[in-house]
């Protein structure tokens, strides 16, 4: 049956198996690209269409994404964003010049691609997957959009993700950390392996990674593909003025990037902590390599996209008196950012915290980090996927890694009112552990 409305469009996509909701398979034959090679092609290759930079990395590509469409808007060019996952909609994965693909665009694209998927499925054994039909569906709004540059963000890894049927002008990796490591492996060697899997032979790559083992496989790899590669901490370099947030007032962060061919000037970020500066290292690398491909980038697009980026749920500062910061962390390397930028940004003063995680993931290592720095916890688990932690399980390992008192409750709505009863207006609440939780959160923030 033809794809007719908005309703019957999210139904033909959300009944396909979402590894976000129900967790990554361990069997890696089960995430393969030719279905998304053989949808590609019937759609007449789309991809191929597109000036693409390709994104991967542990954490850090969303918010260098952004970075780098928004410079690339403010140089004027128009600019497709693909992101994952969503916040609160699902067409958010989807932008056009910042703007999310509108419910009839996505019902048009759906129906233009059913036909493809329907005809493909009927040659294989299992069904394409909610992921890849949405990266279908990306690549070919971008085309039919006509846009200049196409910022793809990965979704889980890179070597088997769905996006990597494309050919970039640039691949940029921006970390590496341990995070999925019953899909991509136990050591970060492994891991960065596998992110690396988007460097495409003799096209330029960029690294932001800075630990030798997993700096050494993407060089590896780098060298095996005959791509050229530039490296943070060697090809280039940053330094981090920390700003301050008050009540009264914003005194905004600042990056100054060196690179082999030019000493930028200091320039303001809006995305806030020390590793936003890193990631907006390696967006200025990345926009210098587009720069030698011919794609003009002024000096001033790069300052003003930096400082006007927009980034959910990214230590996002949501009110004050008392502060609500909204994050999405969900491993221990962006948990300890958070901790650390918490510190260095913001004044002294009673912290609550609001906790809601995935079940597989590093719970004790999390939670020991922000054991020191929150008077006030409320656990909680978040409705929009099976794979949250009970909040008693997250109570339990909080008292075993050494936390005090802390609350339970069955809703994240709840959790956040409870805290902020407890808050007064010099104290600051975090909400933080997923981008499920965030989603979940945002709109009542938004909207108390």
């Amino acid at each position: 049956m033809s794809i007719e409305t908005y309703e019957q469009a999210l139904d033909f996509w959300s009944t396909r198996t979402n590894y976000e909701l129900v967790g990554m398979p361990t069997d890696p034959s089960a995430l393969r690209l030719d279905r998304m090679r053989a949808v590609l092609e019937r759609l007449g290759h789309p991809e191929e269409e597109l000036r693409i930079i390709h994104v991967a990395g542990s954490k850090g590509k969303g918010s260098t994404a952004a970075m780098l469409s928004a410079v690339l808007r403010q140089a004027g060019y128009r600019t497709g964003l693909f992101t994952s996952p969503h916040l609160s909609k699902a067409e958010e994965r989807v932008q056009v010049d910042g703007q999310p693909i509108t419910p009839a665009e996505f019902c048009q694209r759906m129906r233009e691609i059913e036909p493809a998927v329907r005809a493909v499925e009927a040659q294989e054994t299992s069904p394409l997957t909610f992921f890849e039909i949405i990266t279908a569906l990306g690549f070919l709004h971008f085309a039919r959009s006509q846009v200049e540059v196409a910022i793809i963000e990965v979704g889980l890894g890179g070597r088997l993700d769905s996006t990597n049927v494309c050919t970039p002008l640039v691949s940029v990796i921006t970390s590496i950390s341990f995070d999925h490591m019953a899909q991509l492996g136990n050591t970060l060697a492994a891991i960065a392996g596998e992110k690396a899997g988007i460097i495409k032979p003799c096209r330029p790559a960029i690294s932001g990674v800075k630990d030798p083992e997993a700096a050494g496989a993407i060089a590896l790899i780098a060298r095996e593909q005959g791509a050229p590669l530039q490296v943070l901490g060697r090809d280039f370099s940053y330094r981090y003025r920390a700003g301050r947030i008050m009540a009264n007032g914003w005194e905004y962060p600042r990056v100054t990037v060196r690179t082999s061919a030019e000493q930028w000037p200091e320039m303001a970020l809006s995305l806030i902590g020390k590793h936003q500066a890193a990631n907006a290292a390696v967006a200025v690398a990345c926009i210098e390599e587009l720069r030698r491909q011919g794609v003009r980038v002024p000096i001033q697009a790069v300052r003003h996209g930096l400082a006007k980026v927009v980034w959910p749920a990214r230590i996002e500062v949501m009110s004050s008196s008392p502060f609500v910061v909204l994050d999405c962390s969900h491993n221990v390397s962006s948990i300890q950012a958070l901790v650390d930028t918490l510190r260095v940004m913001f004044a002294p003063a009673r912290r609550g915290l609001v906790f809601a995680c995935s079940h597989d993931k590093d719970l004790p290592g999390m939670l020991a980090l922000l054991v020191p720095h929150f008077e006030k916890v409320c656990f909680t688990r978040y409705t929009s996927s099976p794979r949250g932690a009970p909040a008693e399980e997250l109570s339990a390992v909080w008292r075993r890694v050494g936390g005090g008192a802390c609350e339970v409750f069955g809703k994240p709505a709840e959790a956040l009112a409870a805290a902020r009863k407890w808050a007064t207006g010099d104290d600051l609440i975090c909400v933080s552990g997923s981008v499920f939780l965030a989603g979940e959160l945002r709109p009542l923030l938004l909207d108390p």
